[in-house]
Formats: C-alpha cells, sequence, structure tokens
C-alpha cells in the first residue's frame, strides 16, 4: 500500500513497494491478494459514499433555496394584490372626481377661494399617492417574474441533485454488494490471515511515521483549544456506536459524519465530507497535531479521522465495525491533518477525557470480515 503523508510543506516518503505475493497453491487464495482486493472494493465503496455525501449537503441546501425563495414570491404576491387592490381604489376615485373645468375656472367661480386651494392640495396628494402606488405595483409585478423563474431554476436543480443522488446511492449499494460477496466466501483460516496481515500492515505504518518523527513525541498530549476539547468529548461519547454508510447520528456514523458531528457540536461546523474537509479547512504539519484535529487518509481524502493525542485517533472505521481508538496510521495511508480552528488559543490546562472499556478494540482499516447487512443502509 502506498502512503503519502503530505502536511503543510512536510511530506512523507512512500512505503516501498511489497513484494508481488507467491502464486496461491492450487485451490487456495493469497491472503495478500485478498486484502488488496477487499481494501479497494472498500476505497470505491467509499469513495462513491463521499460523492453521495456531498450531493446530499448540496441537496439539503439547494431544498432551503427553494423553500426561501417560494416563501419571497409568497409574500410578493400578496404585496402585488395589495398594490393592485389600492391601484384600482384609487382610479375609482380618480373617475368620481372627475371635472370638465380647469382649475383655474373652479377657483374663479367659487366662493371659498381658499377651499378649492386645499382641494387642490389634497388632490396633489392623490396624485403622488397613485404615482407611488404605480410605482409599487410595477415593482413588485417584475420581482414576483424575476422571484418566480428563480424559484422554478431552484426546483429544477433540486430535481436533478436527487435523481444524482439515487444514482449515486444505487453505485455504493452494488460497490458493496461486490465487498459482502467476497466475505462471504471467505473460510476460518482466510479470515485468520487476513487479520493478521493486516494487523501487520497497520503495525509498520504507525512504526515507520513515529521513527520518521512526523509525528509529535509519544506519550505527549498537546492542549487542544476549548472547542477542540469539546469535539474530543463528543467524539469520545460516541465510540463502540455503529458505522453507517451515509450516517450523521446520532445513532450511527460514517467516517465524516463522526469528525462533522463532532465539531457542529463543538460550535465550529465544518463540511460534511473528508475530500471537501481537506480542502477547506487549514492543512498543519503532522508534527503539529493537537486533540480535535482532522487527520485525512488516502490520496483522494476518502476517510477522515479526529485527533485524540498521543499518536492515537477517533474513528468510524468500515461497515460491520464499531467507532474506536485507533493508532494515527491504523486506518490507512495518511495524506495529512487539518485544523477546523486554527485562531483559537490552546487552553492553559487540559485533561484528556477518560476512554471507555474496550475503545481500542476491534479492526482498524481494511475488510469487514463478517457480513453486514450495509448494502441496504443507505436510504
Amino acid at each position: 500500500m502506498c502512503s503519502a503523508a503530505v502536511a503543510a510543506g512536510t511530506v512523507l516518503a512512500p512505503m516501498p513497494a511489497a513484494a508481488a505475493p507467491a502464486p496461491p497453491a492450487s485451490g487456495e487464495r493469497s491472503a495478500a491478494r485478498l486484502l488488496t482486493e477487499l481494501q479497494r472494493l472498500y476505497r470505491e465503496a467509499e469513495k462513491a459514499t463521499e460523492a453521495y455525501n456531498a450531493t446530499e449537503e448540496r441537496l439539503r441546501k439547494q431544498r432551503a433555496l427553494a423553500k426561501r425563495l417560494q416563501g419571497a414570491l409568497a409574500r410578493t404576491r400578496h404585496s402585488l394584490h395589495d398594490s393592485r387592490s389600492t391601484a384600482g381604489r384609487l382610479a375609482r376615485q380618480q373617475y368620481q372626481s372627475r371635472s370638465d373645468l380647469s382649475p383655474y375656472l373652479r377657483l374663479l367661480l367659487a366662493r371659498d377661494a381658499r377651499g378649492v386651494l386645499d382641494q387642490g392640495q389634497v388632490i396633489g396628494q392623490l396624485a403622488r399617492q397613485r404615482a407611488r402606488t404605480v410605482g409599487r405595483l410595477t415593482g413588485d409585478a417584475q420581482k414576483a417574474t424575476e422571484l418566480a423563474r428563480k424559484a422554478r431554476k431552484a426546483l429544477d436543480a433540486q430535481r436533478a441533485l436527487a435523481e444524482r443522488r439515487r444514482k449515486e446511492r444505487d453505485e455504493v449499494r452494488g460497490r458493496l454488494r461486490e465487498v459482502e460477496e467476497l466475505i462471504a466466501s471467505l473460510s476460518p483460516e482466510e479470515v485468520a490471515a487476513l487479520d493478521e496481515l493486516e494487523r501487520a500492515e497497520a503495525d509498520a505504518e504507525q512504526q515507520r511515521l513515529v521513527t520518521s518523527g512526523v509525528l509529535p513525541a509519544m506519550g505527549a498530549v498537546s492542549a487542544p483549544t476549548a472547542a477542540g476539547a469539546r469535539a474530543v468529548n463528543y467524539a469520545v461519547r460516541q465510540v463502540g456506536k455503529p458505522y453507517e454508510w451515509g450516517a450523521q447520528g446520532p445513532a450511527a456514523y460514517d467516517c465524516s459524519g463522526l469528525t462533522s458531528g463532532a465539531w457542529d457540536a463543538a460550535g465550529t461546523p465544518v463540511p460534511r465530507t473528508s475530500q471537501e474537509q481537506w480542502a477547506r479547512l487549514k492543512r498543519i504539519p503532522l508534527k503539529q497535531l493537537r486533540p480535535g484535529d482532522l487527520v485525512v487518509y488516502f490520496p483522494d481524502a476518502t476517510h477522515v479521522a479526529l485527533y485524540l493525542g498521543d499518536g492515537k485517533v477517533i474513528q468510524a472505521p468500515r461497515p460491520g465495525a464499531r467507532i474506536k481508538v485507533s493508532p494515527v496510521a491504523g486506518p490507512g495511508p495518511v495524506l495529512g491533518a487539518v485544523r477546523p480552528d486554527p485562531s483559537g488559543k490552546p487552553l492553559r490546562h487540559y485533561e484528556p477525557p477518560e476512554l471507555p472499556e474496550g475503545a481500542t478494540l476491534g479492526p482498524d482499516t481494511g475488510p469487514s470480515y463478517a457480513p453486514a447487512a450495509s448494502a441496504t443502509s443507505l436510504r
């Protein structure tokens, strides 16, 4: 497995390419080949899921925009109706007060010239009111037309996103079925071999990160910001909950659902998907990691975990697994790290939260060896 850890100018040299596994004996399958194939399938499924998550987020925002436009259109149409009613009333008043005499003749013939002048002021005031009403009527009509156009466009975009979400959801389900079919074909001996090989790969990658000096010193836990501490505490409380594709809690999470949920709870919203978190948040060197930072994995940023301190992260690993504490390298090749609150000041005193019993148990990465009903978990 290649590993690229890039963070603010710090580039980790990739792991040397592993030697190709020896051809399996007749009737046997190589554990290395099985693990590689399962990891590939999971990678493709996770990539499809993050695309689904991104479309779901865009659809949520598009629905909110369409709702706002519909509300504004309804208010404008109500105002337009009121303006038309006022314009009609003023038109009737003007018709009923018509006279064939000019204002000058009315003034000469009137017994009370001041009354005529006062009446003229009232008429002038009504004329100005009519002009304002006509102007408002014209403006409301133009605004209603433009809002109706925008509302139709927003609804069309919403329908297109909904269709894209459906296709992406179906792609995820198809990818997961491939994983489950391969898992279902494993023998107990193959499961044991995969477990052993997976642990060996994760241990080797963690050791490489430690000895390379790109991680904070082992045993040292730097202080997070107040928001970072809240995010860590939230994530720790989720330990033991199941992984579910596309889930954002509170009963289950996927990888970016956990990290975005933790920072939402901390009062600092972050993008929903791991790719957007990697693209839009401030990147930092791994050496500067502090609790609450996000560690991003794989070249296409398809996995993310929350840094706990002392070389460990909290993550939602994969279907069939539960949220757990893992070594930084446990989830896979590290791409880099990002910080949701770069301007925050670290706490003077920080006490790391106590981890629940069994927080480190369970798989960190790779395939889920127990068949999981994950292909039907997306609604």
